[in-house]
């Protein structure tokens, strides 16, 4: 397998533990995502979406979408599993997952951020303002979420760590890199204490990546 990542990249984060966590070995592959000339060539050969990750399979091609590409690998690696068997429990993991990927990530993506300031005359504060307020709102929901499921253990969802770990820890490591409040987040707070003893989240860290910088 090849893994086509940056290493700041969000999504790309979640796939390495995912990767990490069922002992999967790839080549990784960096593509800069503020080098405007390494995009062309990276659309043309592996993600006509120009986003990040994109994992390249011997046996089923190019796949793209972090929560898909982990949902993958569950699928052709189910042990240990990153999903619950009960399926209520599923459907609470793949809740709390999307609640990062879909309502919180879209609002702090890099593309975003760039349009706002090169389309809407935006000045650095104003953006910095604009994602602290919507991260620390996806945060704050995400807690409440967890908080009344009554599901949470030593990680989001039980005693083990799984997808929804897989995409809470970059996205409070992003947090941390724009200073956006995290007061009041307490369980959000101890599971990524407890995610970030673990080899397998320490391994997927930005700065052990090969192009970090």
């Amino acid at each position: 397998m090849k893994l086509f990542g940056y290493f700041r990249s969000s999504a790309a984060y979640r796939v390495r533990i995912a990767l990490n966590l069922k002992e999967i070995g790839v080549d990784q592959s960096p593509v800069n995502l503020l080098a405007a000339e390494a995009l062309p060539s990276y659309r043309a050969q592996v993600n006509p979406q120009g986003l990040l990750p994109a994992l390249i399979t011997d046996e089923d091609g190019i796949l793209v979408q972090s929560l898909a590409i982990i949902e993958y690998l569950q699928e052709i690696h189910p042990e240990p599993p990153l999903l619950p068997f009960d399926p209520s429990a599923r459907a609470y993991v793949r809740a709390a997952a999307q609640m990062i990927a879909c309502d919180i990530h879209p609002l702090a993506n890099l593309r975003v951020l760039r349009h706002l300031k090169a389309e809407l005359g935006q000045d650095q504060e104003q953006i910095d303002r604009w994602y602290r307020h919507w991260v620390r709102d996806g945060l704050e929901r995400l807690e409440a979420f967890v908080r009344a499921s009554g599901r949470a253990g030593r990680f989001l969802c039980g005693d083990t760590p799984g997808m929804a770990d897989c995409c809470l820890v970059p996205q409070l490591f992003n947090a941390r890199r724009f200073n956006c409040a995290l007061d009041g987040l307490d369980t959000l707070l101890t599971i990524d204490a407890r995610c970030g003893a673990i080899d397998a989240f320490q391994r997927a860290h930005p700065s052990l990546q090969p192009d970090a910088v």
